[in-house]
C-alpha cells in the first residue's frame, strides 16, 4: 500500500476516531484549529486517500460520505515494519538497542518492556 503524507495522515487520525462515516465539511472542521485547509485542498487529499485505498467515499446520497477502510491499528502495523525494515534490518532487538544508547527510552520503558517480554515468553510456556 502507498505512504501517506503528513496532512493525509493527519486526515486518517480524524476519520479514526469517529465510528460513523463523516463528510468533508465535518472532517474540516475537526482540523480547522490545527491546519488552515480550505475545503477544495481538503477534497484534493480525500480523492488521494480514496485512490490509495485508504478512504471509502459513499456517494450513495447528495452528499458524500467518508470513512477509513485501513484500520489504525493495520496502518501501524504497516508502517512499523517498513520502518524496521528500512532502518534496522528487520531487527526489533537493533531498534531497542540504538533507543537505550541514544537514550531515548528510559529505565521505566526497559522495565516495563522486560515485563511485556517475559509474559510473552511465559505464554509460550503455557501452551
Amino acid at each position: 500500500m502507498r505512504k501517506l503524507s503528513d496532512s493525509e495522515f493527519e486526515i486518517m487520525k480524524v476519520l479514526w476516531s469517529q465510528e460513523a462515516p463523516m463528510t468533508s465539511n465535518e472532517i474540516l472542521d475537526r482540523v480547522k484549529d490545527r491546519y488552515d485547509w480550505k475545503l477544495a485542498g481538503l477534497m484534493t487529499f480525500l480523492a488521494r486517500m480514496v485512490d490509495k485505498g485508504y478512504v471509502f467515499c459513499d456517494r450513495s446520497t447528495r452528499t458524500n460520505y467518508y470513512s477509513a477502510v485501513v484500520s489504525q491499528d493495520e496502518y501501524k502495523f504497516q508502517e512499523s515494519e517498513s520502518f524496521l525494515e528500512k532502518l534496522y534490518d528487520n531487527s526489533a532487538t537493533n531498534l531497542i538497542a540504538h533507543l537505550c544508547k541514544g537514550k531515548k527510552i528510559s529505565k521505566k520503558e526497559i522495565t516495563e518492556l522486560r515485563d511485556y517480554l517475559d509474559s510473552l515468553e511465559g505464554e509460550g510456556k503455557e501452551k
